[in-house]
């Protein structure tokens, strides 16, 4: 079964939207500019893995609103992206953004579903290519 491990909050005004969510929730936000992207940590996480604490907690990320990426998304963990895209289009889904890699952490995809919502999907690098979870990198950048 896929878990949820990722949440996804577009903004027109990352700045305005980081600030609001470290005020209203306390959560800790850390830039990553060179993908004009935002670390989530909602909840607190292991110094050496970088992953949650408790068990189905996960942390998210903000970034600038777009295109068919205009609402909260929420990312599931596949063991395999293509694959993963490919039985989505036979069922009747569409994908809106194809994998793409953040080198050293994993791949990533968007999709739509029959319903018209937008999710993510996530496979994470496999050793061989240094792969650490997206939490584990939040961590090495300052969480």
């Amino acid at each position: 079964m896929a878990g949820i491990v990722h949440f996804e909050i577009p903004a027109d005004d990352q700045g305005r939207a980081t600030e609001f969510y470290k005020a209203a929730f306390d959560w800790t936000i850390n830039p990553m500019p060179e993908m004009d992207y935002n670390v989530v940590l909602t909840t607190p996480t292991d110094e050496t893995t970088g992953m949650p604490k408790d068990p189905g907690a996960i942390n998210g990320g903000l970034f600038a609103r777009e295109g068919e990426l205009k609402t909260p998304i929420i990312t599931v963990d596949v063991e395999d992206i293509d694959a993963s895209l490919a039985r989505i289009e036979s069922l009747g889904g569409a994908v809106v953004k194809p994998k793409d890699a953040i080198p050293g952490m994993g791949y990533y995809a968007y999709f739509k579903d029959p319903e018209g919502n937008v999710l993510g999907l996530w496979q994470t690098a496999d050793a061989r290519e240094g792969g650490v979870s997206p939490e584990s990198a939040a961590n090495d950048i300052g969480a």
